[in-house]
This record gives structure tokens, C-alpha cells and sequence, in this order.
């Protein structure tokens, strides 16, 4: 059985209860390097996280062990478990969820997630015409398109928008930014998450 195991934005205090047993009864524990760190109390049974494709090796050659795939936030939120799911089947493949990083920076910020339409721009173009349709939109993003291009897509089409940027969240070093979209620095953002809202 394979364990997508949500762990929330990065802090210990944020994950679920119950973590720490789904993590006492595996026989393997995958995930990154910064995840794997939070779990020092099972590191003789920790993998690194391969690449995707050597992930899909791997696991299927583990399908009767105890596997546990750590997943940063929420698994089903633009997250691994969609992925393990696709590949392995909902018989071979338990999700527990965490807490996303953007559903802790809506409650960072005292703003409702009702109506608010979430998305993502890791690997991909978003669709900008359709997304600020929306007057809330949840974004993860990446390395490609990131706050300053997203305000870029703001701005060209003349909506007057906030953009609130959260880095880092959950760590000591958490940054929360609400800029107009105008105002968003072209900089390196680190860990970050976008919400749009309406100015």
C-alpha cells in the first residue's frame, strides 16, 4: 500500500494527528530533502525523492511494502496524490490530507475561501483570461511564473487587483506581502503562494 501523507506548509505544529503512526508503520519513507529533515526519528527507512519516473519504477515494485510518500500542504491540492492515484489505482493508494499552504495563508490573512477558484501555475501556462474572471483565485505557483508574472497578466488586461504574497509560510522566515498588481518587484520569491483579489 502506498501512503501519500499530507504534512502541511512546513511546520511541525501544523501537520494532522495521527502523522507520526503512519510514519512508525512504514517499511519505506520517501519525499525531499526538506521534508525528509522533519523526520529525523525515521531516518534508517527514508529515500530521497527521484524523479518521477524512477519514483513509478520503485513503487511498483513495492506495492505489498508499507510505503509512506511525504507530500508537502495538501496531496490533492496540485499535489503528488493526484499523480500516485493516476498511476497506482485508489485500491493501492491511501491519501491523508493536510493543510494546504494556500488554505493557511487565506486564515494568515482573515480572508473566506468561499468562492474562491483555485489553480496552479507549476509546469504549466495558466489561463489568465479565464482565471481573473474569478474575483478570488488560490494560486501555487513556480520558478517560471511566479507573483511578478502574474501581476504582469493583471496588468495588461487593466484590472485593478491585489496581489498578497505568501513566502516561506509556516517557517520562522514567513513573509506575507499585499501589493497592487502594479506594485508587484520582479524578484526571486521563495516557497511562495499567490491570492488575487478584487482592489
Amino acid at each position: 500500500m502506498i501512503t501519500v501523507l499530507g504534512i502541511g506548509p512546513g511546520n511541525s505544529y501544523l501537520m494532522l494527528a495521527g502523522t507520526q503512526r503512519y510514519l512508525e508503520d512504514a517499511t519505506l519513507v520517501i519525499g525531499s530533502k526538506r521534508q525528509l529533515s522533519l523526520f529525523p526519528q525515521v531516518a534508517s527507512k527514508q529515500l530521497l525523492l527521484p524523479k518521477l519516473s524512477v519514483l513509478r519504477e520503485l513503487l511498483t515494485t513495492r506495492l505489498d511494502d508499507n510505503v509512506v510518500l511525504l507530500a508537502s500542504g495538501d496531496p490533492l491540492l496540485y499535489g503528488i496524490g493526484t499523480w500516485a492515484f493516476h498511476q497506482f489505482g485508489r485500491a493501492r493508494v491511501q491519501v491523508v490530507p493536510g493543510i494546504s499552504s494556500i488554505q493557511y495563508l487565506f486564515h494568515q490573512t482573515g480572508l473566506s475561501m468561499n468562492e474562491c477558484y483555485f489553480t496552479s501555475s507549476h509546469g504549466r501556462v495558466p489561463d489568465f483570461d479565464f482565471l481573473l474572471m474569478h474575483d478570488t483565485i488560490g494560486m501555487v505557483t513556480d520558478d517560471k511564473i511566479g507573483p511578478y508574472e502574474i501581476a504582469q497578466a493583471i496588468v495588461k488586461r487593466h484590472q485593478h487587483r491585489q496581489v498578497i504574497v505568501g513566502e516561506m509560510l509556516s517557517y520562522p522566515e514567513e513573509t506575507i506581502t499585499t501589493y497592487p498588481a502594479e506594485a508587484v518587484e520582479q524578484r526571486d520569491y521563495q516557497m511562495n503562494v499567490v491570492i488575487i483579489t478584487n482592489a
